[in-house]
Formats: structure tokens, C-alpha cells, sequence
């Protein structure tokens, strides 16, 4: 046995409990004993996360390359309610192009049983059925690679490995004209422009919102300029339309910005790399050398696009003038606070709507409705946190959404928001500061426009625009409020022993040429649970003191560790960040643990006593 594998810490992998069942395995039921003698890649995930997503993306060439031996599990775990219905998890699946089996856990039995903490995190379980890694975060494939050629070689000597086919079923395909489309812009025209996100396309409909005009792209996911035909998109979302008639297009997982000529059907790249920007990457400069991450939405305002840049919880602009790129709001880090743009925190900005004196945002995982001065200060209409959705109207202070996509600014002042995970139409009034209830009966709305006195909707999961007149009274909703659906973790009060876990990939050891490789922020909700050890500091571990008269609240804990290729022979090793923001919901309880472990990569052997 090779010395990687001989310091490998065993647990025995719980079984795979999901109330919801298996999709994308042609309805067969599995456990982890008809799985034994393959490599599992379990992929703890909820499709409402923008760094689920990037997972999903980065685990496609992983699951070709190793399709012989490894077979990759999404286990769909809920943050929003709407997320925990059946229907929403099958739409998930074909929406972002999911072709690995899916059990479905509402109820989050498997997601206890591991004791994941953060989505996404990836656990890494052997032929014979033991666990041998878990991962939080995005940006660990490269590890997970290399850890699968160890364990391939490992377990064809022993006998262990059985290779063949993987239990992926594909699903049939549904023949609708459009299939979870995005997001819609209106053309001088009169015609629609739609971003057709599952099939990599744009649509131009006619004014009626159902005839096909044309279709932009190729329709396989790809990166490519060119003709209408020949040009090719990765899951679009946002559309814009600049001063010169052109149309720019978010092309989301291509992490780039594409121009859309409208007279000739031309694409031509505008900004990003086609890479996904990381952690130390350039945050200005020339438009084509910058990478960007999961752009979201785009909107002209004060003479730049602004992009929601979901990916990194950000708002950057784009100058058609200069071409150049920057970001304008957002530090990264993820949460709902306001204050100038440099200071700001979002979470997953998804939407946006210009007017001539606000930027409105959707910022999504905070279920909160928000604005952008012409000063570059960020404010918040409605929304308390990245905890707290529902469906509740009334004054704004204590009015709920639910993951809201779109928003869309109305003649009178007001804003519409298609607030999507409770399939409705929302307004809100700045005038009034109060919130109430359009429609219903939508699914899962992410966009609207305004044609006359008409809201033309994309209602995604079904595939099609719908056409509203602007109604003159708000319909009445029962007013529901929900929190996350996670358990709190019970800690004692008092001192809390914070440790974030992190062992360097096989091969790799922490990068230190430039001084420190790892940095933990810590901060709480509300700040007055945290006595001591609030901010950053580079050391991984930390001794918190909790205020044992705040009984339940949020720790928010930020995590980065870089690692590098240990190879003395290189002289430019190849160097990876490895990054992961929790929030940790904790109740305080006397004679509870003191000690509170997050995994960013590796094991937590001290909880390991079972190891074998």
C-alpha cells in the first residue's frame, strides 16, 4: 500500500436516505452496497447556490474522464422551502444539465448523517464503502482527481474496484419552445429577446411572445464567436441593450459578456476569459483579460453595464467606451450589509433594473430587494439576512420574499420583483415603503418587462412568457415567514473552540512563499453573541467566547487556505485557493460541545474515533 494510503483516516459511509428518492436513474432506487466497488463522489448541493453550481461545472470533465470507475451522487439538500418540493428538485436537475443520479433529501437525513455543515461540500467514499475525504467549497476537483487515481490504482491492486457502466439514466427530452428560459429584453422592435438557459441559446420571439423569429447559437454548450449559427453560449442568463443598438448578453457559466449584433445575428466576446475568477485574480483592467465569475444579470446605468456578478457576490461594471472592466460594489465576502460600495456585502445579486437615479438589485440568497445610489452607496428596501424568506406584504421593515431572480422598475417610481421561489409577482413602493402581492400562480418567475400597460413575465419552469396586465389592486396573500431549514448546532456558552479543518491535497503543501497561506474571518449574528475572537486573523483555529445571554444566533466563518504543487523540481508549481464562507446557525445550551469543526479539506480526526 502506498503511503498516501496508509495515513488515510477510514470512516464507514452512512447509507444514502433521501424521502424524495433517486432521479436520473430511470427510476431505480440504490444504496451504497449496490455502488460498492466504485469510487462515490457524494455532492452535497441546493440549486439555489451559485457555488453548487460551479461545482456541478467542475465536476464534468472529472466524471467523463473516470466514468469507467467513479460515479458522482448529487444529494439535494434545501436551504429554501421551495427548494424541498419534489417538481422543483426534477426541474433542478434538468435546468442546469445534471447527468449523474440525484437523491433527493428534503428532510436533510443524509446531509445530518455526514454532518455536512456548508453547501457544496463533496465526501469522497471508497470502493469498499469507507469515507476517505470531504471537502467544503468550490475549487477542490483537482484534489478529488488526484485522490481518485490513487484510490483507482489502490483498489485495482487489491481487487476491490469493479469498473462499468454508472447508473445515469439521461431523461427524455421535452419538445417546448423554450426550456428554463432566464431572462427577456424587449427590442426596438417590438419582438422579445429571451435567453433560452438550459438549451445555450437566445430566442427572438414575436411580439406575441410565442413565434419563433430566429435563434442565436448553436445550442451546445460552448465558447465560441461568430454567426448565428455557428456561435455558441454556456447557460445565458442577463440581457442589455447598449446605446449603439447592440445587445449584451450575461453568458453565466462561460463567466463572460457577449455582444449580440441584432441586424446580423453576430456574437462577439466583450469581457471575461471564459475562466472563473478566483480568490488574488486582477479586479480591473482590459475587459478580455479579466476573468469574471457566474455573471448574473446586466443593466445600463450612468454610462457603464453593471453586472450582478452572482458568482462573487459582487457588483462590477463594464465601459463600452474604454473596455475595460472593475469592480464596483462588494467585497466577496457573502451577507446583506449597506453602506458604501467598498464596504457592502451581497449574496448571489441575480437581477437588476435601472432607473435614472437607482440601481435596483435582486440579491437572491438574502431574499432581499435592493439599491444602488448615483454615489456608489448600497441600500436595502426589503430583506433582513441570508436566514429569514417567506411570503409576508405590509410595510417593508418586516415584508418577505423568497429568492427572488428578477426586478423590473415600473412608471410610477415603484419596482416589480419577480420573487421566484414563491411564484409571484411582488411590488415595492418607495413612495409608500410598503410591499405587496401582483400575482400568483406563476412558476418560479426570474424576470419581467414592461410592454405598455402589460408585464410580459419569464416564467421559468414553464417554459414560456406570460403576459399580465399591471393590475390596479394587489392580490391578498396569507402572510407565511420561514428560517432555514437547518437544525442550530448546539454549543455551550461561554469559550467555543472554533477549528477549521485543513490538510493539503496529496502532493501539495501550503504556499507560504508570500507570507501567510490561510486567513479565517469570523463574525456573528447579532454581533452582541460574540464576546471575543470577531475578525480576521491568519491562523485556522480560534477561541471564541459566546455571551451566554444571546441564546441563539448566526456565526458567519470565512476560510481560505492556498496550497501549491510540492515539487522541487518545478520552478512554477501550480497553486490552488481553497475557500468557504458558513453560516453556522447555533443555539446555546449548557454542557453542550465547545468545540465547533468546519471542514475546508480533509477530515476532522478528532471526531474520527471510529476510524478504521
Amino acid at each position: 500500500m502506498n503511503d498516501s494510503a496508509s495515513r488515510r483516516v477510514r470512516v464507514r459511509a452512512p447509507e444514502l436516505v433521501g424521502k424524495g428518492g433517486w432521479l436520473n436513474t430511470g427510476d431505480q432506487q440504490y444504496t451504497l452496497a449496490d455502488l460498492r466497488g466504485r469510487i462515490v463522489i457524494l455532492d452535497f448541493w441546493t440549486f439555489c447556490c451559485i457555488n453548487c453550481l460551479h461545482v456541478l461545472d467542475e465536476l464534468r470533465e472529472l466524471e467523463e474522464q473516470h466514468r469507467d470507475t467513479v460515479v458522482v451522487v448529487g444529494v439535494h439538500s434545501p436551504k429554501f422551502v421551495h427548494e424541498a418540493e419534489h417538481q422543483s428538485v426534477v426541474d433542478a436537475v434538468e435546468r442546469y444539465g445534471v447527468e449523474h443520479p440525484v437523491l433527493d433529501d428534503p428532510e436533510l437525513a443524509t446531509w445530518k448523517q455526514y454532518a455536512v455543515r456548508a453547501w457544496p461540500t463533496l465526501v469522497v467514499i471508497d470502493p469498499e464503502g469507507y469515507v476517505v475525504a470531504q471537502h467544503a467549497g468550490e475549487g477542490h476537483v483537482h484534489a478529488i482527481e488526484r485522490l481518485v487515481e490513487e484510490l483507482e490504482a489502490e483498489h485495482e491492486a487489491k481487487g476491490t474496484l469493479r469498473r462499468g457502466d454508472g447508473p445515469y439514466v439521461a431523461p427524455e427530452p421535452e419538445p417546448t419552445v423554450l426550456r428554463f428560459p432566464g431572462k427577456a429584453l424587449l427590442l426596438p422592435s417590438g419582438n422579445f429577446l429571451v435567453s433560452d438557459t438550459t438549451r445555450h441559446q437566445l430566442v427572438e420571439l414575436a411580439e406575441d411572445g410565442e413565434s419563433v423569429v430566429r435563434r442565436i447559437g448553436s445550442g451546445e454548450r460552448g465558447f465560441t464567436d461568430g454567426s448565428a449559427d455557428a456561435a455558441s453560449f454556456n447557460e445565458p442568463q442577463g440581457l442589455t441593450l447598449l446605446d449603439d443598438g447592440s445587445a449584451v448578453v450575461a453568458d453565466t457559466v462561460n463567466h463572460a459578456l457577449r455582444r449580440l449584433d441584432l441586424a446580423s445575428g453576430a456574437v462577439t466576446t466583450l469581457a471575461g476569459t471564459g475562466k472563473q475568477w478566483m480568490q488574488g485574480a486582477p479586479t480591473s483592467g482590459p475587459a478580455r483579460e479579466v476573468a469574471l465569475s457566474s455573471p448574473w444579470d446586466v443593466a445600463l446605468f450612468g454610462g457603464k453595464v453593471w453586472i450582478a456578478m452572482a458568482g462573487v457576490h459582487q457588483l462590477w461594471t463594464y465601459d463600452p467606451e474604454a473596455g475595460t472592466v472593475e469592480v464596483a460594489a462588494g467585497t466577496t465576502n457573502e451577507g446583506l450589509v449597506d453602506g458604501p460600495g467598498a464596504e457592502a456585502w451581497f449574496a448571489q445579486p441575480s437581477g437588476l433594473a435601472a432607473t435614472e437615479e437607482r440601481l435596483w438589485l435582486a440579491d437572491s440568497e438574502t431574499s432581499a430587494l435592493r439599491w444602488v445610489d448615483r454615489d456608489g452607496a448600497v441600500h436595502t428596501a426589503v430583506g433582513t439576512g441570508l436566514f429569514d424568506f417567506g411570503h409576508r406584504d405590509g410595510e417593508a421593515g418586516q415584508a418577505l420574499l423568497q429568492h427572488p431572480l428578477g426586478v423590473t422598475a415600473l412608471p410610477d417610481g415603484s419596482v416589480a420583483v419577480a420573487d421566484t421561489y414563491n411564484h409571484a409577482l411582488r411590488r415595492y413602493d418607495p413612495a409608500t415603503g410598503e410591499v405587496t402581492t401582483l400575482a400568483t400562480d406563476l412558476r418560479e418567475p426570474s424576470d419581467a418587462v414592461l410592454v405598455g400597460d402589460d408585464i410580459v413575465v419569464v416564467e421559468s419552469a414553464r417554459h414560456r412568457l406570460t403576459r399580465l396586465r399591471l393590475p390596479e389592486e394587489a392580490v391578498r396573500v396569507e402572510a407565511v415567514a420561514h428560517r432555514t431549514r437547518r437544525a442550530a448546532t448546539e454549543v455551550a456558552p461561554g469559550r467555543l473552540r472554533l477549528d477549521v479543518i485543513f490538510q493539503a491535497p496529496a502532493g501539495q503543501k501550503l504556499d507560504t512563499r508570500y507570507g501567510p497561506s490561510t486567513r479565517l474571518l469570523v463574525s456573528a449574528t447579532p454581533p452582541e453573541l460574540l464576546l471575543k475572537g470577531e475578525g480576521a486573523d491568519s491562523d485556522l483555529s480560534r477561541e471564541l467566547e459566546l455571551d451566554p445571554a444571546v441564546t441563539e444566533g448566526v456565526l458567519h466563518v470565512s476560510a481560505m487556505a492556498a496550497s501549491c504543487d510540492d515539487d522541487p523540481a518545478n520552478e512554477y508549481p501550480a497553486c490552488h485557493v481553497h475557500q468557504q464562507d458558513w453560516g453556522v446557525p447555533v443555539r446555546l445550551v449548557e454542557g453542550a460541545a465547545d468545540r465547533l469543526p468546519l471542514v475546508l479539506a480533509g477530515l476532522d480526526e478528532g471526531a474520527a474515533g471510529d476510524a478504521r
